[in-house]
């Protein structure tokens, strides 16, 4: 009679999303998704009637205001994910978003193998983004860019503040105003189509593996096998990591 033996995994509680980090994701997704509400309100203006005088009805005009303190708030936190990048934990480096090594693109085609091609294989874990994430939120990045270089080009003439003007010279670069105002607005199709995606994933991603991928993001611990930890080179803060 054979005998049947339950493997159990012994699990490490691994910090990997800092503190600064997890702000910027909570305070970015606040900003779009202002970003997006107003944008469309503003290229489709409310047909408001009323018998009030004009200066009572401020509604658009607060939409305006609205969507431009979020883009403030936007391109000044991409600004400080820029320098994190450099500052902060080994998975929240550069090194984690630029594909730069024949490993990188390996993972990435075993990752797109799994989760868009929903091939049978080998589990793959990462303890901070995989290959695939990690390039695709390097896309992101040049979206954010594009972003903030269309849209304060496009305010640059209205706005008095000396920031904004600096980007002055941005709808020439474009072609004109039309254009910019057209590349503004793709730009924020594609940032809708990513939050779909993303989301779908984290929660696909919690599902199957059960590591605490959406909770991680809130405190930043995830629970990793041990031998995948010690697979990897990993250097943490004192009392950063707890074994369960």
């Amino acid at each position: 009679m054979k005998t049947k033996y339950l493997h159990v995994h012994r699990l490490r509680r691994v910090y990997v999303w800092e503190l600064p980090v997890r702000y910027y994701h909570w305070l970015n997704a606040l900003a779009i998704i202002a970003l997006i509400i107003t944008g469309f309100l503003i290229a489709d203006p409310l047909a408001l009637q009323s018998k009030q005088e004009a200066t009572m009805r401020y509604t658009m005009g607060w939409i305006r205001f609205i969507h431009f303190v979020a883009a403030y708030i936007f391109f000044f936190n991409f600004l400080f994910r820029l320098y994190w990048g450099f500052v902060g934990n080994k998975y929240a480096n550069w090194k984690q978003f630029i594909p730069a090594s024949k490993k990188f693109f390996k993972e990435m085609w075993t990752v797109f193998k799994i989760d868009i091609l929903m091939m049978r294989g080998k589990e793959h874990i990462s303890i901070g983004h995989n290959a695939m994430a990690g390039f695709i939120y390097f896309l992101t990045f040049w979206a954010f860019l594009i972003q903030c270089l269309t849209g304060f080009g496009l305010y640059a003439s209205t706005g008095t503040w000396w920031l904004p003007k600096l980007f002055t010279w941005v709808p020439a670069l474009f072609g004109g105003d039309i254009v910019t105002r057209q590349i503004h607005h793709w730009a924020m199709w594609f940032f809708i189509l990513f939050a779909i995606i993303h989301v779908y994933l984290v929660f696909y991603h919690d599902y199957i593996e059960g590591r605490g991928e959406i909770s991680s993001m809130g405190g930043g611990w995830k629970f990793i096998e041990e031998e995948v930890f010690q697979n990897e080179e990993h250097h943490t803060p004192n009392q950063d990591v707890k074994k369960s």
